[in-house]
C-alpha cells in the first residue's frame, strides 16, 4: 500500500503515513521526521539540492511567473491578494516555516508558500 514510505522503526509496521513533515505509525503511535532517504519528494536526484514544486507538481525556478490559487490575506493589513493574481520574477528561498517563495505583489515584499501558487 505505501511502497514509497519506510516501515516504522519501532514496530516495523508498513502502515506508516505522512502528517505534515512527520511520518506516523498508526499501530504504535510512533512519530519521526522524514529523511531524504525516506522520501525523494524534496530532493533532486542529480544534484541533491532541494526542489520546490507548485500546487500541481511543476518544478519552480528563480524568475518564474506564478498565479495565486486562493485568496491570501496580507498580515497586518486589510488588503487581500485575489485568486488569479500573477506574480512575476519569484525568488526561491528557505523562508520562515514552509514559505519558500520571495516575491513582490502590489508593491509589497512578501513570502508565499509554493502550495498556493501555480506556474504559468
Amino acid at each position: 500500500m505505501n511502497e514509497t514510505l519506510p516501515p516504522c522503526p519501532e514496530c516495523s509496521s508498513d502502515l506508516t503515513y505522512e502528517m505534515g513533515a512527520l511520518l506516523v505509525c498508526p499501530m504504535c503511535a510512533h512519530e519521526w521526521a522524514a529523511t531524504p532517504d525516506d522520501s525523494d519528494a524534496d530532493a533532486d536526484d542529480t544534484t541533491g539540492e532541494r526542489v520546490i514544486r507548485d500546487a500541481v507538481g511543476n518544478i519552480l525556478a528563480d524568475g518564474d511567473t506564478v498565479s495565486v490559487l486562493k485568496d491570501l490575506k496580507i498580515k497586518g493589513s486589510s488588503n487581500v491578494i485575489k485568486v488569479g493574481t500573477r506574480v512575476r520574477g519569484i525568488r526561491l528561498t528557505d523562508g520562515v516555516g514552509d514559505h519558500d517563495i520571495d516575491c513582490r505583489i502590489e508593491g509589497v515584499q512578501m513570502q508565499l508558500k509554493s502550495s498556493v501558487v501555480k506556474k504559468v
